[in-house]
This record gives C-alpha cells, sequence and structure tokens, in this order.
C-alpha cells in the first residue's frame, strides 16, 4: 500500500525542474491553441457541418477543448506547482496528466493515420514522448514527494 510521509528530501532535481517547467508549457499551449482554435472559429461547430462524417470530427475536436479546460488544465497547473514544491499531491497530478497525454494523443495519432497530421498533434506530440519518459522517472524518484511503498 502506498503511504505518503513528510518530504525527507527538499531537493528538487534537474529532471523534476524540467517536467514542472513542461507542466507549465504545455499549460500555456494548451490554452494558447484552444484560445485561438474558438476565437478564430478554426473548426466549425458540429450543428453548422451538413456530414455525418465532418459533424462527428467537429464534435470529437470540441469535446477535446472542453476536456483540456475543465480536467487537462486544472491538472496541468496543479502538476506544475506540486512538482515545483515537491509534494505528495504534485507527483500524483503530473501522473495524472502524464497519462491523458499518453491517451488523448493514442486517440489522436490513430485519427490522425487515417487522414492527416492536425496540427495539435504536431504541437502536442512532444508532450506526450516526455509523458512516456516521465511516468517511470516520476515513479522511481516519488520518494521526493513523500510517496512511500
Amino acid at each position: 500500500m502506498t503511504q505518503i510521509s513528510a518530504n525527507s528530501d527538499q531537493h528538487r532535481s534537474i529532471g523534476i525542474t524540467f517536467l514542472a517547467i513542461v507542466n507549465l508549457v504545455a499549460l500555456v499551449f494548451r490554452l494558447l491553441f484552444w484560445g485561438i482554435v474558438y476565437i478564430r472559429r478554426l473548426v466549425p461547430f458540429p450543428a453548422e457541418l451538413i456530414s455525418l462524417a465532418d459533424r462527428a470530427n467537429s464534435a470529437v475536436m470540441y469535446g477535446f477543448m472542453i476536456g483540456d479546460i475543465y480536467y487537462a488544465a486544472p491538472l496541468l497547473l496543479l502538476a506544475w506547482l506540486g512538482l515545483w514544491k515537491l509534494k505528495s499531491w504534485g507527483w500524483m497530478t503530473a501522473q495524472m496528466v502524464n497519462a491523458l497525454w499518453v491517451y488523448s494523443m493514442t486517440v489522436i495519432s490513430l485519427r490522425d493515420a487515417y487522414t492527416t497530421m492536425s496540427s495539435g498533434a504536431l504541437l502536442f506530440l512532444p508532450f506526450s514522448f516526455v509523458a512516456v519518459w516521465a511516468i517511470p522517472y516520476l515513479w522511481v524518484n516519488r520518494r521526493k514527494f513523500g510517496v512511500m511503498d
């Protein structure tokens, strides 16, 4: 069973600092990306489209936007702050964000494999590569956050 204890080592490694900054950059990129998509109407609303496939694709895009704003953005914020401060909740939210990156980029990559590579995939793919590295890295370094076996 996992236990949480007081942080015994308050030293933030370069890897953890890197991950904290990556989470902050990802938060900013996500909010800017979706802000531009929404304000410039780069994707029409589903109800404005005629083709069932176009409506479905638009709905998926808006679904990702809503999920990113209501779920991913707050988690990225908490991950950034918590990793920076070496808090156990920061470790947990960072792992949640990493799982979201892997999951969402798997869906997007599969979709784009049958259509064309989207600008969102190109922008966010590097973050998913970092997430694949970060999951085991954070697990190995969990004791820095007071997360024990």
